[in-house]
């Protein structure tokens, strides 16, 4: 993926045990993850398409053809905007384009593609595709389908059958088939590792050591930095030495260009004091590893009437390895085989209302207009259910009372004793009306069984009420961090989700189990469903961002290679 950062796990193993200050570490990197993406960062990898077609129209009305196709991407409820065209091929049905698409791929949103195939007219074949006149050609065919269609099948190779939209074809029933093929950028996997330590770092903090962490950004081309990397938080420690950084060439384009690394003061308030910078290139930055000389930090001029633009600092930065290799992609592993399997646990709390009554969370709206509890579901759902080809998907409730039994914290919504699965998304929807016909609503909130029960595979998890078994919790996330797992909970509601924040490592506190373990990775996150980030993605969006790296920590410490 194109967002990167340190190894924060280490390599301790799966039952490392570390001291409180430890936990607080860990806790403020997490936290300086937010900083990160709150400066522009994402997971994100670009993505090269090739495309072919067969049989394309109909012999008796097109016995030669000219084709060209064009791709499009469309927003949910906004126009087709393209986003690239093959060249002409000329007379052939049968076309196998060189030219290569290129798009931005994000797990964490659905990326609806386009694409229309045009005979061009003979007498513009030799005009430059980007210039052609589309609605001066004969249409051919259409076909669409989700980017995460193409790169969750095992090739990455997905047929799809042309058809018609608002065009009028002489013959319907014959349009052929669009073949598309996805290959991510070379440069996504050509790595370079590298650790970075500093020495003699200003005192930022009045009663204690400085918290440093480094944020490394790339200059876009209008000049602004562009964060895409950034090493773990040291606590208290004037000359740190970080865990290595990985950077991929399509991050960066270029060994040659700029790169601006920043050490930060780290800050719970998540206003971090600039300690100072520099700005290498990748180059530079492997000069600097064989030559074992450090560079001065320094930081803008505080003044505009100051004679120099920046004030050099005695602090200096050092590269202590740098290492270049090739390393599988998250992208690798899921068209390998892995899966990413979706569960589900919804709150069945009375603290949500009567679902009869038109406040409350659970109201079956007769208009058919979703709940928080449905929009919630739809939005994680409609993302994940392409990375598991079976799509049947646990899904549960908790806090409610069954019909003549005591209050459950674990109850399969589709009322099975045994089977907690169900199919699809519209099953998971269906089971949870379903479960407000056939349960009383209780309470209290309790989660460490659910999280307990979906440690083995991975679960998403919405609530509306505020944890009250706090340490059962905290000790079943810790236990669930050496398990292919991570868990996403969603406040829904007005309720004030303050004490909920201990779930997230995010918000910089520490979490420790009853026996003193720390969580072997970052692996949970908490955020109220209402926050919309500032650049208009919704917390769901913000959350499943996130676990892409949780997956490759997790593969990449325990040292699990991908299928090729």
């Amino acid at each position: 993926m194109g967002n990167c950062c340190s190894d924060e796990v280490g390599h301790a193993g799966p039952h490392a045990v570390g001291p409180a200050s430890a936990a607080a570490a860990s806790a403020a990197s997490a936290a300086a993850d937010r900083f990160l993406r709150s400066r522009g960062a994402g997971a994100s990898t670009q993505i090269e398409l090739s495309l072919s077609a067969s049989n394309l129209g109909d012999q008796e009305y097109f016995p030669k053809t000219n084709p060209v196709v064009v791709v499009y991407s469309k927003s949910k409820d906004g126009p087709l905007e393209e986003i690239g065209r093959s060249e002409v091929i000329l007379n052939s049905l049968n076309p196998s384009w060189t030219t290569k698409i290129s798009v931005t791929y994000q797990f964490e949103v659905l990326q609806p593609l386009v694409f229309q195939v045009y005979d061009i007219d003979p007498q513009f074949v030799d005009v430059s595709e980007k210039m052609l006149k589309l609605e001066e050609q004969q249409f051919l065919g259409e076909a669409t389908c989700l980017l995460s269609e193409v790169i969750t099948k095992r090739n990455r190779l997905l047929t799809l059958k042309l058809g018609v939209s608002e065009h009028n074809l002489p013959n319907p029933s014959k349009f052929g088939e669009l073949t598309v093929q996805a290959e991510e950028s070379p440069g996504s996997k050509a790595i370079m590792e590298m650790v970075f330590r500093c020495s003699d770092l200003e005192i930022k903090d009045l009663l204690s050591k400085s918290d440093p962490f480094l944020l490394i950004s790339k200059i876009s081309d209008s000049g602004m930095p562009v964060p895409i990397c950034k090493t773990e938080v040291r606590k208290n420690d004037l000359n740190p030495r970080w865990k290595p950084v990985t950077l991929n060439l399509q991050q960066i384009g270029s060994k040659e260009n700029p790169l601006v690394i920043e050490c930060f003061n780290f800050s719970s308030n998540g206003k971090h004091d600039l300690v100072g910078k520099i700005v290498k290139s990748v180059a530079e930055l492997e000069n600097m590893y064989h030559s074992q000389n450090g560079e001065n930090l320094f930081v803008p001029a505080s003044t505009a009437t100051e004679c120099h633009s920046k004030e050099v600092l005695k602090s200096q930065l050092y590269v202590e390895k740098y290492v270049e290799c090739n390393r599988h992609t998250f992208l690798d592993y899921i068209s390998g085989g892995c899966q990413l399997n979706f569960m589900v646990a919804v709150d069945y709390t009375a603290s949500n209302g009567n679902p009869r009554l038109p406040d409350s969370l659970h109201y079956i709206d007769p208009s058919g207009r979703p709940n928080v509890y449905q929009k919630a579901i739809l939005e994680i759902g409609d993302v994940l259910q392409y990375y598991n080809p079976a799509r049947r998907f646990p899904a549960w409730g908790f806090g409610a009372r069954p019909i003549d039994g005591p209050v459950s914290h674990c109850f399969n919504l589709n009322g099975s004793t045994y089977q907690p699965e169900v199919d699809g998304i519209q099953g998971i929807m269906s089971a949870y009306i379903s479960a407000l016909r056939n349960v009383s609503l209780a309470g209290p909130t309790l989660l460490g069984q659910l999280i307990s029960t979906a440690t083995a595979i991975a679960s998403q998890s919405l609530a509306d009420g505020v944890v009250t078994d706090f340490q059962e919790t905290i000790d079943a996330i810790i236990n669930a961090s050496d398990f292919p797992l991570s868990i996403i909970v969603i406040g829904v509601g007005g309720a004030d989700f303050k004490e909920m924040e201990f779930l997230d490592p995010n918000k910089g506190e520490r979490m420790e189990s009853s026996t003193g373990r720390v969580a072997s990775r970052d692996m949970i996150q908490f955020a109220p469903m209402k926050d919309v980030h500032g650049s208009g993605i919704s917390t769901v969006q913000s959350l499943l961002a996130e676990i892409p790296g949780q997956f490759m920590t997790y593969m990449r410490t325990r040292e699990i290679q991908a299928i090729s």
